[in-house]
């Protein structure tokens, strides 16, 4: 057995991998990427959010979302635009084929929890633990950059490095 085997960190990033991967071949006949689909789901459940919102929503950062959701300007998924007391605030909201696109992605959460083998129950119990631990490596990485040098001689939890 390979050595990243036993590393948590590399099952989830293999996780990750496997599961974006099971997304793409879904989202691709609709010509969408997975984080697309995420704004997505967002903005179904809450139509009419700010960028801001959206890029809190999905921890993403400005640099990372502005392309994204110009692609989908583009292809007419959403509209954004600039208005109220603060020009400086970007509402995005669906366009038609925006709104379409749930009825047509409805199976999407259906097929993943299937390949996922999870029953509800179960879902909700992997998303807390991963919610918990996304919280936790945080915290972890915020503390680290406060006290790089300190991290690097004291060890944090009693864990086998093999593991980390």
């Amino acid at each position: 057995m390979e050595p990243t085997q036993h590393m948590v960190c590399f099952s989830l990033y293999a996780a990750s991998r496997a599961t974006t991967k099971a997304y793409a071949a879904l989202l691709e006949p609709h010509g969408l990427t997975y984080p697309q689909y995420l704004v997505l789901v967002l903005l179904w459940n809450r139509d009419g959010r700010s960028v801001r919102d959206l890029g809190e929503a999905l921890d993403l950062d400005s640099g990372t979302l502005s392309p994204l959701l110009r692609r989908m300007t583009r292809d007419g998924l959403v509209e954004r635009e600039r208005g109220g007391a603060d020009e400086r605030v970007v509402t995005v909201s669906l366009t038609p084929r925006g709104r379409e696109l749930r009825t047509e992605l409805s199976h999407v959460p259906a097929c993943i929890a299937e390949g996922m083998g999870v029953t509800v129950d179960g879902a909700r119990h992997l998303i807390a633990a991963l919610t918990d631990l996304a919280d936790g490596m945080r915290d972890a990485a915020d503390d680290l950059r406060a006290a790089p040098r300190a991290a690097k001689t004291t060890p944090h939890k009693e864990m086998k490095e093999e593991h980390a």
